[in-house]
C-alpha cells in the first residue's frame, strides 16, 4: 500500500513515561517523514531505547499520543541478539520466515553480503555477521520505516563504512525512511541530515550543522566533531551522497574461522 509522502510516517505527540518516580521521557513530540533518514543520538540513560519501544508500539506511554499512517510497515534491528545455542536455526532458517519476491529476497542477501551465510546456524555467527542477518531480514519485510538501534556494534571498520554508505542509500533504493539510534557522531554529523538529541526530553533537532552549535548538545557531548573525508563518500553542502567513482554499495561478509 502506497504511503502519503507529503505526512508523517509517524507521529509521537506530548509523550511522556516515567519509572519509579523517574521520568524517563518528557514531552516528546516527534515525527519521521517519508524517504529520510533520521539519526537519534543522547547520553546512556537518557530514553532513547524507551523511545524506540515506544515508536514501535512495544511499550505504551501512560501520556501523549502516537499516530502512524495506515497500514505503516515498521521493521527493527536490536542492538543485540543472543539466539540460543540448543536452537538449531540456521539463517536461511530464519530469513524463510518473511515472505517476499524472490528477486527482491536475493538482492537484499546480495547487498547485505550474507550469501555465504546461508547454511550457518546463527549462534555460530560473529557480532557483524549477525547484525547484517538482521538487517536484511528487517528489509525483506518491505517497510517503510526502519528503525536500527546501534547497527554497526561488532563491525570491523570496513564492514562499518560499508554498511552506513548502504544504509544511506535506503530512501532512495527502497523507499524506506531510517530512524538510527547511534553514538557514532563521525557518522552522524557526516551522513545524515536531521539530528535529533534526547536527554530525558528532545534537547534540540535539526540539521547537524544547527545541532552542534546548540549549548545543550555542547554540555552534553563538548566540542564540534570534525570534518573527516571518508573514502566510501563525500558530503556537498546540506547533502550526504555517494562520490560518483565509488563502486555500486556492497556490504562484504567478514572472514573469520568457524
Amino acid at each position: 500500500m502506497s504511503i502519503n509522502a507529503a505526512s508523517p510516517l509517524v507521529q509521537l505527540q506530548q509523550v511522556n513515561i516515567t519509572f519509579d518516580q523517574r521520568q524517563v521521557l518528557k514531552n516528546i513530540d516527534l515525527s519521521i517523514m517519508p524517504n529520510e533518514i533520521v539519526a537519534l543520538i543522547g547520553p546512556n540513560g537518557a530514553g532513547k531505547s524507551t523511545l524506540i519501544k515506544i515508536l514501535l508500539g512495544i511499550e505504551k506511554a501512560p501520556s501523549g499520543k502516537v499516530i502512524y499512517q495506515p497500514r505503516l510497515k515498521l521493521a527493527y534491528v536490536p542492538q543485540k541478539f543472543h539466539p540460543s545455542t540448543s536452537l538449531p536455526l540456521r539463517v536461511k532458517d530464519l530469513l524463510s520466515l518473511e515472505f517476499c519476491d524472490p528477486a527482491y529476497k536475493k538482492n537484499i542477501i546480495r547487498d547485505t553480503g550474507i550469501e555465504g551465510l546461508q547454511d550457518y546456524n546463527l549462534h555460530r555467527l560473529s557480532g557483524g555477521e549477525r547484525q547484517r542477518v538482521l538487517l536484511a531480514r528487517a528489509l525483506l519485510r518491505q517497510p517503510q520505516l526502519l528503525v536500527l538501534d546501534e547497527p554497526m556494534q561488532g563491525l570491523d571498520i570496513q564492514s562499518e563504512e560499508e554498511l552506513y554508505t548502504y544504509v544511506r542509500t535506503l530512501p532512495e533504493r527502497l523507499g524506506c525512511s531510517v530512524l538510527m539510534v547511534s553514538h557514532d557522531l563521525q557518522w552522524v554529523m557526516q551522513g545524515t541530515k536531521r539530528v535529533i538529541c534526547l536527554n530525558h526530553h528532545i534537547c534540540c533537532t535539526g540539521t547537524p550543522e544547527n545541532i552542534q552549535q546548540h549549548p545543550e548538545y555542547v554540555a552534553i557531548f563538548g566540542q564540534r566533531v570534525p570534518y573527516q573525508h571518508h573514502h566510501d563518500h563525500c558530503i556537498h553542502g546540506d547533502h550526504a551522497e555517494p562520490c560518483d567513482h565509488l563502486p555500486h554499495p556492497h556490504i562484504h561478509p567478514e572472514v573469520e574461522p568457524k
